[in-house]
């Protein structure tokens, strides 16, 4: 057989191979659709990928002021052939998910999030400029009844975001902003509007680009006590908000899978 009679016998095998991985794709995804196994937010157009998540080593700040992360390399290239790490991370270091069992006695661990709600609409509330002024700023009810009134109702399945411009902060001291007697001040949900969440939408996660879903001179975390018992999660220190829509953006949230784990770090995206 001819080289050319070849190349094209191969090309129209390769071309045969393609529509039928088409087809079958194209098939699922119908299927998807007619058993109601996608969501909004997967149904939704998106033209561009924010990542909103933190690169984070021993020098990251954390809440309580101690390294997050070791890292030892056991196996390097130059030796081995392949590189290697081992590592030792708190599992509330960097851009990190608080699982419900981090503030419950018998909530969902990280690994039992469903996987339904980690896939989740977006919606964004800016006290960025409140919180220029006031590094204790919270996240009020009125703030999420503005939010309502401007954009409509909170999506249900939906991650209600704080963005106070904090991550801009996330080299240095400024992210922790301890005073003298070591009590930190950055801004935070209050825990009146995590009721408002819980009783008045379908909201499953809360997240801040601080530290902290609860503001920082809290001394009770009472917005995590009410919020992560109810099954609900939180995230923390997440970043790029300022780069998000108030809403129609979907975040994806690549929460860990360690059996039994309270949290831990995440690569978190916002799909616009």
């Amino acid at each position: 057989m001819c080289d050319v009679c070849v190349m094209n016998a191969v090309k129209d095998r390769m071309l045969s191979r393609r529509s039928f991985f088409t087809a079958g794709a194209a098939a699922v995804a119908a299927g998807a659709v007619a058993t109601g196994t996608t969501t909004p937010a997967m149904a939704s157009g998106h033209g561009g990928v924010v990542d909103m998540s933190h690169a984070y080593d021993a020098d990251f700040p954390t809440y309580f002021g101690e390294p997050g992360v070791e890292m030892e390399q056991q196996f390097n290239f130059a030796e081995h052939g392949f590189n290697l790490f081992k590592v030792m991370v708190n599992e509330h270091t960097g851009t990190h998910v608080d699982a419900p069992l981090h503030f419950s006695a018998d909530g969902q661990s990280v690994d039992e999030i469903p996987i339904g709600n980690l896939v989740c609409p977006l919606a964004v509330i800016d006290i960025a400029a409140r919180a220029a002024e006031d590094p204790d700023a919270q996240v009020t009810p009125d703030d999420l009844a503005a939010w309502i009134a401007a954009n409509g109702d909170i999506p249900d399945g939906a991650c209600v975001a704080m963005h106070s411009g904090w991550d801009h902060k996330a080299v240095g001291a400024g992210f922790r902003n301890a005073d003298e007697a070591g009590t930190m001040h950055f801004p935070g949900f209050h825990v009146e509007t995590a009721q408002m969440l819980i009783e008045e939408t379908g909201a499953v996660a809360i997240a801040v680009d601080t530290l902290s879903l609860d503001h920082g001179p809290s001394a009770d975390f009472a917005t995590h006590y009410a919020w992560l018992p109810t099954n609900r999660y939180g995230i923390e220190c997440l970043k790029g908000l300022d780069q998000m829509p108030a809403t129609g953006a979907t975040l994806i949230v690549g929460a860990p899978s360690h059996r039994g784990g309270s949290g831990g770090p995440a690569r978190i995206f916002g799909m616009i």
